[in-house]
């Protein structure tokens, strides 16, 4: 079946009569004697073929009936409406051909996750991932649209840092050259080098962190949607963020209805996510709440998952807790000038027990603060030299944020752990594959 290829974008826009050439993978496959019916996929979604004897030439019947799951096939044939197929179209073959015969495929459905994490490489090509791949590509292309409209550039910060965004207990080290480096929690820094050029700027890239924490919202290796602005003050940025996850999932509705049916996921419970303002309660208040439902917690305590949960069971939309105490958060941020003891920093939690999705705050601008607030936490200032000189060369109001990418999408997609938002997690101490 040399030549030029026919190929459907969507399933669904297949006309009936029409002549196509498809190809794809056998998703599906039963063999009814006279009759073989292969649904095959590809990138946007499943269609049936049939393979009759009464149209289709006897060698590519048995072509077709010797096809195994996840075999590589070409496919010509006529379309025709069937409502009992799957889009309501099929192909009745004329001709069928295997490109490459896959062996005894090891998923057969029903098995435990660590079996699906060991073939993730496999696992990756189900039905339920592919939606999620879809989906997640909706969201990146949302999030550049969403910067261009409001005169974002984005950036390209390294990956290779030598300075602690949030402390060194959750650095990855690396010999870079004999001199050690590390592999980047955050491009903020390096963002706030940017606005003083370009003023308004943004990034998307991985970030890692070598936390311990094993629950389903943390990965080592995730990707993290940061942006820095100039001349900013910490209710610009939350405007900013509130109007980016509505953008975003308000787009993911219009695209993915499709890939968010085969997740289950129920668009109602999204659908109040696309009116701003988001709800917003200082931490002092989500302390209030907590007690009120009998958790033990005080305040200047942190807010962990277990807490986060409780208060998103308040909210039917994305919600933002304020003002947290100063030494809860990082060195960078700066104190709310009306009250030192709070930080001019902000989460936004989302519903459904989620919890924190997007961090902010506004940033310590004045060299002689920050320098003591580095001091403060125990920091060596000398490590933060150049992140001190944007404060000694005219330095402005600024503000910023990250918004953790696989943490966002489980929200929004409703899965269970973070670990099905992206194609190959790193958690838990191993690498997949």
């Amino acid at each position: 079946m040399d030549g030029g290829f026919i190929s459907t974008r969507r399933v669904k826009e297949l006309e009936p009569g029409s002549r196509v050439r498809v190809r794809g993978w056998v998703y599906r496959h039963r063999d009814l004697g006279r009759k073989v019916f292969v649904v095959m996929r590809d990138a946007d979604g499943i269609l049936q073929l049939v393979a009759d004897e009464r149209y289709t030439p006897r060698e590519y019947v048995e072509e077709a009936r010797r096809a195994t799951i996840e075999s590589s096939i070409v496919a010509e044939g006529v379309t025709s409406r069937d409502p009992r197929a799957p889009g309501g179209v099929e192909v009745k073959l004329e001709k069928f051909e295997i490109v490459g015969l896959a062996e005894d495929f090891p998923i057969k459905g029903g098995e435990g996750i660590d079996y699906l994490l060991d073939i993730r490489h496999l696992w990756i090509r189900s039905r339920k991932m592919t939606a999620m791949w879809r989906i997640r590509q909706s969201a990146f292309k949302a999030f550049r649209e969403y910067f261009e409209s409001k005169g974002f550039w984005e950036v390209s910060p390294p990956m290779l840092t030598q300075a602690a965004v949030e402390g060194g207990a959750t650095l990855f080290k690396v010999d870079f050259f004999g001199k050690p480096a590390y592999l980047t929690q955050s491009s903020q820094f390096y963002l706030e080098a940017m606005i003083f050029s370009l003023e308004r700027v943004w990034t998307l890239a991985p970030s890692f962190r070598a936390e311990r924490s094993r629950t389903r919202r943390h990965l080592y290796e995730y990707w993290h949607l940061e942006a820095e602005e100039a001349w900013a003050h910490m209710e610009d940025e939350m405007r900013l963020v509130e109007e980016l996850v509505a953008y975003t999932t308000r787009r993911i509705l219009e695209e993915r209805l499709e890939e968010l049916s085969i997740l289950k996921r129920s668009t109602e419970a999204l659908e109040p996510a696309l009116e701003t303002p988001y709800p917003r309660i200082r931490y002092e208040e989500a302390i209030r709440r907590l007690q009120g439902r009998g958790v033990r917690i005080e305040y200047g305590d942190d807010l962990g998952a277990d807490e986060e949960r409780i208060l998103t069971q308040d909210f039917d939309k994305p919600f933002f807790i304020t003002h947290f105490p100063v030494e809860l958060k990082s060195f960078y941020m700066k104190p709310d000038p009306q009250n030192p003891r709070e930080a001019l920093a902000f989460d936004l939690l989302a519903p459904e027990g989620v919890g924190e999705i997007v961090g902010g705050s506004e940033r310590q601008d004045d060299y002689e603060a920050l320098y003591k607030q580095i001091e403060s936490r125990g920091y060596d200032p000398r490590d933060y030299q150049w992140y001190l000189d944007l404060r000694r060369y005219g330095s402005v109001p600024h503000s910023g944020f990250g918004l953790g990418v696989e943490r966002y999408l489980m929200w929004v997609t409703g899965v269970d752990h973070v670990r099905d938002t992206i194609p190959f997690p790193r958690f838990r101490d191993r690498i997949y594959p």
